[in-house]
This record gives C-alpha cells, structure tokens and sequence, in this order.
C-alpha cells in the first residue's frame, strides 16, 4: 500500500493544473511550483521572470496572481478529500518562496471550499457586455462572505462612490496611453498571430479582447489599443457597471496572497452564482490613483483589486502552460 507521501506526489500534478486555471495579470502566469517526493510539502514560488516592471513595479499583482492560484490548490485538494495547511512567506531568506502548502489526510475536509471545485474550470474573464439586471442582495453578501473567509473585505461601492471609480478607470487609460514602456509591455503580453510574438500558452489571445465598446462605460481594457484588429466587433456596454472593491487593512505582501485567495474565492463563488466576471486593475498600477479608489469613510486600509460583475457571457478559456512548465518534482 503507497505511503502518504507518495499518495501526496501521485496527486500533486492534478492540484498544479488546476491551481494554474487562476488568472494573472495579462496572463503572465508568474507562479512555479515545487514538490519534493517522500514529503508532503508543496512549494509555490513566484517567476521574477514572469514580472511585470513598468505595470506592477512592486511585484503586488504578481502575489495577488499567486494568491489565486493558491486558493485553486486549496480548492482542488480539498475536492480529492485533502485538507491543506497553507503558510505565507514562510522563508524570509527567500522572498519568492510565496507559500508553502502541508497536504493531509483527515476523514473531515473542508466542504466550503470542495463546492467551489466546479467552477474552477468555468471561471473566465468576460470581457463582453453584461445585462442591466443587478444582481440579488444575497448574491452580493454571499461574495462578502467568500472575501472574509480569506481574511479581505468585499464592498459594493455606492453610486457616488462607484462613479469616482469608474472615472479614475479612466483616468489610468489616459495615463496608459501616454506611456510608451506601458504600451509596450502591454503588447509584450498579447498574442494577435503576428511574427515575432510570445508563445501561444500564455498571454491574452485576441480571441478573449471581446467587442470593442461604442461607448466607453465599461471599465474593460482594451488590449488590442496599440495594433487595431479589422475583425472586432463594436457594441454598447452596461451604462451602470455593478462593480466591487477587495481590499485588506494592511498592504505588504502578505496581505497581497491573501487578497489573491479572497478575490479568486469570490470570482469561484460569483461563477457558482451564475455571474460572470473581469478584474480590474488599472488605477491600481498607477500610485497616484490607487489611493483615491478607497472610501476615505471605509474600514478598509488598502483596495487590492476592483472587480466588475453582472449577467452576460462568461468568456472564453485562454491558454495556459503545461503542468511539466511549471512543477518541478525532484
């Protein structure tokens, strides 16, 4: 009869490929992830090579980026019957070293997370127009729910509030559009099919641009700004986009893991929910924006990640590298 640990090592390449379904900044997928057989031990690592310096300077949607696929793993070994004891930061020598993650055997596991497992691989960013329908008070309170049991908070902005947002959305485009070294590391990450590109398993693939907006409401960015694709259609977004705001008391990096758990547990949750769903994270690269994004009469410290949200397609899967990329067994 196999050992625990060698149960451990026969599972963790089916936990990687899931855990990798989370999204990251432009798709960049800046996450490695470690196991070394006769332990039950999993590493997860952040790739510097996978960084973005111009957009994400400080390296905090690269942890939020690893944060979600954290809370994937976490979700897809509880669904096999694991429970995970998950440490933050866990070797101040080495501030890559992201996460540790313990798999144990327990006749009790974490049922809350186990629901999630389903949409694990129906979460897509929908950079399409939503309906005008809002969604239901216990809908929003469940996605609430799902941010605390992370240890971040969800709040649905007020109409003022969420006018402020939506105009510092705004604001950030124009910054954007005035940065060269913005641009182009933006168009680093997109993928169109013309020479001298990326590879096709990372990246934002033009299929996943979705429609070019008639009129600009929606705070969806637009990659495909730079290149201009002739086959894109046009159409109206939502007038009212029902956005949320995630965010933490505090803002160091391990604040930021946490955030990446909390906003993929709410992304999972809002999919179970039948929402489909886009990040968004434009003023937040941007230091004279991002603190204005906060309600100065909020309890939260710090807005990690806006989310965007509401009735209409739930977008297309975009790719992702093979598990033998990212998972090193030795």
């Amino acid at each position: 009869m196999p050992t625990i640990e060698q149960r451990v090592t026969a599972v963790v390449p089916s936990l990687v490929e899931e855990a990798v379904t989370a999204p990251s900044m432009h798709n960049a997928q800046p996450w490695k992830f470690v196991h070394r057989p006769g332990t039950r031990l999993l590493s997860l690592y952040g790739d510097p090579d996978r960084a973005l310096p111009i957009g994400d300077p400080d390296n905090r949607n690269l942890h939020i980026g690893c944060g979600a696929a954290l809370l994937n793993l976490r979700v897809a070994a509880a669904h096999r019957g694991w429970n995970t004891v998950a440490r933050l930061l866990p070797d101040r020598r080495d501030p890559w070293r992201l996460a540790d993650v313990v798999l144990e055997e327990s006749e009790t596991t974490d049922h809350l997370l186990a629901d999630l497992h389903p949409a694990v691989r129906l979460r897509h960013t929908s950079r399409s127009p939503f309906s005008d329908e809002a969604a239901a008070p216990e809908i929003l309170d469940e996605l609430s729910t799902a941010a605390l049991l992370e240890g971040a908070r969800l709040v649905v902005p007020g109409v003022w509030h969420a006018d402020a947002v939506l105009d510092l959305v705004h604001d950030a485009e124009l910054f954007e559009s005035a940065n060269d070294a913005m641009r182009a590391e933006i168009a680093t990450w997109t993928r169109t099919g013309r020479a001298g590109e990326g590879p096709d398993t990372d990246g934002i693939p033009s299929y996943a641009f979705g429609p070019r907006q008639h009129d600009v409401t929606a705070p969806v960015r637009d990659f495909d700004v730079p290149r201009g694709s002739r086959d894109r259609a046009s159409t109206n977004f939502e007038e009212r986009p029902q956005i949320a705001l995630l965010g933490t008391e505090t803002d160091l990096p391990a604040d930021w893991l946490r955030a990446g758990q909390a906003m993929e547990r709410v992304l999972l949750q809002a999919t179970l929910d039948g929402l489909a769903t886009s990040v968004i994270s434009q003023p937040l690269e941007w230091p004279e924006l991002r603190h204005l994004t906060r309600d100065p009469n909020s309890r939260m410290g710090f807005v990690q990640m806006i989310i965007r949200f509401g009735y209409g397609p739930s977008g297309q899967v975009t790719p992702r590298r093979q598990v033998t990329e990212v998972l090193d067994i030795a």
